[in-house]
């Protein structure tokens, strides 16, 4: 697998996987993160597009099998300046991965996405909603750290934020 940056002419492929994970997050108990508001919405994607912040993840035929939002810098995230129940392990330098998804094609397609982000930057931050199990099972294993809970603008649901940094 290999991560480039999402181009314009990918965006339908790009939807049609977060309609696929969508489905996936319903019928794996997560029917609230993505489901109710039909998120992202398409000019989310395009203007990460346009602001070079959208990556595609593609298999060995080169064929686009996940997307992820990625940043880093200094407090990237605005959301993540207040956290409860706990606190960030590292300083405000950081990289920040959001709405990562998968076509459900092969495993470990999440987790290369991940890898690669934390490759860039070496200190990764990432939050997720209390139901998705299967993104808090895969940071677990990719040894992330349980910090506490931040709120995102889209909603009032509580996510909970996770971090790792490397040496």
């Amino acid at each position: 697998m290999k991560i480039r940056k999402t181009t314009e002419k990918d965006i339908d492929r790009v939807m049609d996987i977060y309609a696929y994970a969508r489905k996936f997050m319903a019928e794996h108990g997560n029917p609230n993160q993505w489901g109710v508001k039909n998120w992202p919405p398409k000019s989310l994607i395009q203007n990460d597009i346009e602001e070079g912040k959208s990556y595609v993840c593609l298999n060995d035929d080169e064929q686009i099998v996940g997307t992820f939002f990625y940043n880093h810098g200094i407090d990237v995230e605005p959301t993540y300046l207040n956290i409860e129940d706990g606190q960030w392990i590292g300083d405000n330098n950081y990289g920040v991965v959001h709405r990562i998804a998968s076509d459900g094609s092969q495993k470990g397609i999440g987790s290369f996405c991940i890898k690669w982000a934390l490759d860039k930057c070496r200190h990764l931050r990432i939050d997720t909603h209390s139901d998705n199990y299967v993104m808090q099972n895969m940071l677990t294993k990719l040894g992330f750290t349980h910090c506490g809970t931040i709120f995102v603008y889209e909603d009032n649901d509580p996510r909970l934020a996770f971090e790792k940094i490397e040496n």
